[in-house]
């Protein structure tokens, strides 16, 4: 019989909408071999995330003067940030093994059992997507969360017997893209919550750097800061952008991966200066070009580009808002001016525009201000 360790993690929502971008910050499964050869192996090597790092050393160190292990951890954030790199560090840092599993995988309470039931004192036991693990399995979390022991149940019907299992104290490790959809007892367990945010430009070339240094790519200043631009300030989504400008510099070029370098190979693979790819630009055209901007419903916007409405509302959609180019009203979606400029259409006339203005990721909140407007999108729902 499989342990519930050896199973895969679940996959990403491009890998189950079919979706294959060098733009997602989903990762595929061979994606990962090569990002574990990038991870940093210690809080010192791991570049961003300043506040998160500083407030995890100090549970950590106070945890080793203890001689105890340290609080329950959840990581929050989305995809690509470094929320599994962090799990791996905190069992490094701890000298301590790290089991990995994911919410998915876990289908019953005894899937769970046997894990923790196999941890060894110290361990770490480091749960993706937490927000995903059946109810079963989560409400048997809490009581070993809280005093290191499960019930199991021996029998069925009124004859049920619960039996206390003691298990080796631990530290549960989770990491959740979706806090929202966590439960609040589960939620209220974890007494360290990170809240991961999205790189600057400036984070992300160090990454670039480092990683550059690891694959053995010579990379310029100003071949770094134009793959960082075009990053979604993502890791995830730099490290594969440096690999794929470093397959069309050894091909195309001398090897060396220069600005102009970067722009060719970016422009081949189809992403723009602001890191849209060919999916992102279609829900723009779509929305300005056949539906004047909006307001429209995300699941006609999904049609005139081919792709469910998941695709668009779960892949796309995210970016878009955050850098200003879209905007969710109570009447649908609605493009903002920056997304008119950015696609080269002229602003129509007399329309009331949003301005998507917000700083570099910000996107815009705000809905345009006509008397008398219905609550309705104007095209489907």
């Amino acid at each position: 019989m499989s342990s519930p360790f050896d199973r895969p993690l679940a996959g990403s929502i491009a890998d189950e909408l079919g979706k294959d971008t060098s733009v997602s910050p989903q990762a595929g499964d061979e994606e990962r071999v090569v990002e574990s050869a990038l991870r940093p192996h210690s809080l010192h090597d791991f570049i961003g995330q300043p506040k998160v790092a500083r407030q995890l050393a100090l549970v950590l160190e106070g945890a080793k003067r203890r001689g105890r292990p340290p609080d329950h951890v959840l990581l929050s954030g989305p995809p690509g940030l470094g929320k599994t790199s962090l799990a791996l560090i905190i069992g490094s840092e701890l000298g301590t093994s790290v089991k990995i599993t994911s919410g998915p995988a876990i289908e019953r309470s005894g899937d769970l059992a046997a894990m923790l039931s196999n941890l060894s004192p110290g361990d770490v036991l480091f749960i993706d997507e937490i927000h995903r693990i059946a109810r079963p399995a989560e409400e048997l979390l809490y009581m070993a969360m809280e005093d290191f022991r499960v019930d199991v149940v021996v029998g069925k019907g009124p004859g049920a017997t619960a039996i206390p299992l003691e298990i080796s104290p631990f530290t549960l490790v989770g990491a959740t893209t979706r806090a929202g959809l966590l439960t609040g007892p589960l939620r209220d367990r974890f007494g360290f919550v990170g809240q991961m945010e999205f790189y600057e430009p400036a984070e992300l070339q160090l990454v670039l750097r480092r990683s550059a240094d690891l694959l053995g790519v010579e990379l310029t200043d100003d071949g770094s800061a134009e793959i960082a631009g075009r990053s979604r300030g993502t890791p995830r989504i730099a490290n594969r952008l440096l690999r794929r400008v470093r397959d069309y510099a050894e091909v195309e070029a001398d090897g060396r991966v220069t600005r102009e370098v970067a722009q060719a190979a970016l422009a081949l693979y189809d992403v723009d200066v602001l890191g849209l790819d060919r999916l992102d630009r279609a829900v723009l055209e779509a929305l300005v070009v056949r539906f004047g901007g909006g307001p429209v419903g995300v699941a006609t916007l999904a049609v005139a580009v081919g792709e469910e409405s998941n695709t668009v509302e779960e892949v796309c959609e995210p970016f878009l808002v955050r850098a200003g180019l879209l905007a969710r009203t109570p009447r649908g979606r609605v493009a903002t001016e920056a997304a008119w400029h950015h696609l080269g259409h002229p602003l129509p006339r007399g329309g009331a525009l949003i301005s998507g203005a917000g700083g570099s990721f910000g996107g815009g909140t705000g809905a345009p201000t006509t008397p008398g407007a219905s609550s309705e999108p104007l095209f489907g729902a």
